[in-house]
């Protein structure tokens, strides 16, 4: 499930009652913005909009909206795939540190992911962040073009992870472990790039995504057609395995959390704290892979943005490297200066009235 879902649900904010725990990630990164080509063709890049930084793209989109503002054009229409997704909140971090302010330069909706593609050519969204493979749906049918990436907002970023129920994990431990275990070598495998090719065909069964499988290949690879129909490619698009893509982090959640008060979904509480400490799960996680000889860290928090390129850290057993992890406009974050760090994303928030 979407990584912000078992805090929303720690914290009441779904609609059924249940309490669901995260004992592990699943992969890093995967996302990406999509705008309508011809949306794409007014912010005049000198060169193909697909290879311009978060920051680039960011400005591009401000000119554009500014321009329509002039014009008296409606706001533009950007969809995502849950309220409390991923895809809602690198959205947002990434519009706001533009200058761009959603909710009143542009409208956020919800939408299904596999609509997505249809919606922009029906011209009901004007653009959209989802996983893939449905922004490669909307490029290679040349209604879409790629703007930016989660890769290149936040680098190494959560995604998803495995959501259980809080009752089956405890009444099934030996169960969860296996599952754990299972889940992990199914993630070192897709990580190795010669099972590539054979992941793509798998996924591209109706059973599964239903997209061809050469789109979904090139999406696990992170290469992304332009509007001329070359390729880019886009580092560290999407991680299975490697940099502990599978560790369940507090810090990921609890900058999840700082979203959700910023955005309003929630208002901030030191109670909360306990709350997400009991939903995501890292203790569960490393009493599954402790007889696996799997890297595990030796923390449960770390520093967000702070790793410039890939660095070993310490870990309980075998090596470990993380990072590169940099937002793209500089920000860290501390999750030990949690509350001074929501202060200051709420302040830039109100800076642009």
């Amino acid at each position: 499930m979407l990584a912000p879902m078992p805090i929303a649900s720690a914290l009441d904010l779904m609609p059924l009652p249940l309490k669901i725990l995260a004992p592990m990630a699943l992969g890093l990164g995967g996302n990406a913005v999509t705008l309508a080509s011809s949306l794409a063709k007014e912010l005049s890049s000198p060169i193909p909009v697909a290879e311009l930084t978060a920051k680039e793209a960011g400005d591009g989109l401000l000119r554009l909206i500014k321009k329509r503002n002039t014009q008296g054009k409606r706001r533009l229409i950007f969809g995502v795939v849950h309220p409390f997704s991923g895809h809602n909140y690198e959205l947002r971090y990434w519009l706001s540190a533009c200058g761009i302010q959603p909710d009143r330069d542009v409208e956020i909706v919800v939408i299904p992911p596999s609509l997505m593609p249809d919606a922009l050519a029906s011209g009901m969204l004007d653009g959209f962040c989802v996983g893939e493979p449905w922004n490669s749906v909307a490029i290679e049918n040349g209604t879409g073009v790629l703007l930016t990436t989660k890769s290149r907002i936040w680098r190494n970023s959560p995604e998803k992870v495995l959501g259980v129920n809080e009752t089956f994990a405890t009444e099934n431990p030996v169960i969860l472990n296996a599952l754990i275990r299972a889940l992990y070598k199914a993630a070192t495998w897709c990580n190795n790039t010669e099972n590539t090719k054979a992941l793509a065909e798998l996924l591209s069964s109706k059973n599964y995504i239903g997209v061809p499988a050469e789109i979904i290949e090139n999406s696990l690879q992170g290469k992304f057609k332009t509007a001329a129909g070359n390729f880019t490619l886009i580092e560290d698009f999407f991680i299975p395995h490697n940099r502990a893509a599978t560790f369940p982090w507090l810090s990921h959640a609890l900058w999840f959390y700082s979203q959700m008060v910023r955005w309003g979904h929630v208002k901030w509480s030191s109670k909360h704290l306990k709350q997400i400490h009991s939903c995501y799960r890292p203790d569960l996680y490393r009493s599954a892979l402790s007889n696996l000889q799997a890297p595990l860290p030796s923390a449960n928090s770390k520093v967000e943005g702070a790793l410039k390129e890939e660095q070993f850290v310490g870990s309980m057993q075998g090596q470990l490297a993380l990072g590169p992890d940099g937002f793209f406009d500089g920000e860290i974050f501390d999750p030990d200066d949690l509350e001074d760090y929501i202060k200051r994303q709420i302040s830039i928030h109100e800076a642009h009235p």
